[in-house]
């Protein structure tokens, strides 16, 4: 096995061990496990040559997450905001320790991290295309159980997702085929 594969597998592993699971046509899967090869699918397809530090970042972009629920922070923005930052730097500390047992030197842990940490995201083309891929997997697969629960809040979330996109993004989620108030937001934040 090379070395890509083998700190996929890992972080694989690590995800499979999530107790949330999520419904598929193949029945019941881990939902960490699932979204991390949702984001290897969207990647793919949407930045073929990305580099191996880009589709690592991108497989462990939640890797554990049930780890750190939302529901151990205060209601809120500024807990919202807190977990998220919490979350990320979680991620990226563990993701990087799974890449170091894997032989990774501390140059490519480094890079996966600020990648995951979403350093630079207006100026680093990497960092920008793994926030266009987590914006398309939550537009693809997660906006509609989002809207069906904060049904209020939808359009607002749409329009700030969609304004944290690229040109390049964007175009990606208005091809997925949204609906139509959906898409006009997204088409309305460029």
């Amino acid at each position: 096995m090379d070395r890509i594969a083998a700190i996929l597998a890992r972080i694989d592993a690590a995800n499979e061990r999530d107790p949330n699971l999520e419904t598929t046509t193949d029945g019941p899967v881990p939902a960490a496990f699932l979204y991390g090869r949702r984001m290897t699918q969207v990647l793919q397809d949407f930045e073929p040559s990305a580099s191996d530090e880009l589709k690592i970042a991108a497989r462990g972009q939640h890797i554990e997450r049930w780890k750190r629920p939302r529901a151990d922070y205060p209601e809120g923005r500024i807990g919202y905001l807190n977990w998220r930052k919490d979350a990320a730097q979680y991620h990226a500390a563990r993701v990087s320790a799974l890449m170091q047992e894997a032989g990774y030197d501390g140059s490519a842990c480094d890079r996966v991290s600020d990648l995951m940490l979403k350093k630079n995201l207006k100026t680093d083309h990497e960092s920008q295309t793994l926030e266009d891929v987590a914006c398309l997997v939550f537009f693809r697969w997660y906006a509609d159980a989002f809207s069906d629960k904060y049904a209020e809040r939808v359009l607002p979330v749409v329009s700030k997702t969609a304004r944290k996109m690229s040109a390049k993004g964007r175009a990606a989620a208005l091809a997925l085929g949204l609906p139509p108030h959906v898409a006009e937001a997204i088409a309305g934040a460029g």
